[in-house]
């Protein structure tokens, strides 16, 4: 691993310091949407649900996983690259997922947090596949978020569907 990574105008910055970045930019995402769902596990278990629904306790130990994976992904990509248009998309899905929560939760706009997890769907692919060419262990490590945003998308479009009222 080198020292340092060359950034524009001859600076360097730490790789341990650009980890440190990109940690904190998912915390942020994770605590807005942490804010989004403080004591809104009633609300969750109060709603209409497919069977397959997990249990609310599921979600804070799987989306902790979930985001220091994406923390590492970006970072070793921008290790590559510094900041570059793949790590454009990876904002965009990072302001996506930060967004959906409050939307879903504290604003209950069901079928709008549906719209979000779709174009945040998207967006995982799309970074995904800007990652690849760059770092396969970075594309890899965001499927696990990808694959649990599928299964996320489809709870979301479930809960909309039992809970939309005509």
């Amino acid at each position: 691993m080198t020292s340092h990574v060359m950034r524009g105008r001859g600076r360097t910055v730490s790789p341990w310091l650009g980890l440190a970045g990109f940690g904190a930019a998912v915390a942020v995402a994770a605590l807005l949407g942490g804010l989004g769902v403080a004591g809104t596990a009633s609300e969750y278990q109060g709603l209409e649900q497919p069977a397959w629904a997990p249990p609310s306790a599921v979600f804070g130990p799987v989306w902790t996983v979930l985001y220091v994976m994406i923390a590492v992904s970006g970072w070793l990509v921008w290790r590559r690259t510094g900041w570059s248009p793949a790590l454009n998309w990876y904002a965009v899905q990072l302001v996506l997922n930060a967004i959906w929560t409050p939307i879903f939760f504290g604003f209950g706009q069901y079928g709008l947090a549906l719209v979000d997890i779709v174009i945040l769907w998207v967006s995982i692919g799309v970074t995904v596949w800007k990652f690849r060419p760059v770092s396969k262990t970075a594309a890899g490590l965001l499927l696990p978020y990808w694959a649990w945003v599928t299964f996320a998308t489809a709870l979301n479009a479930a809960i909309w569907l039992m809970n939309h009222q005509i």
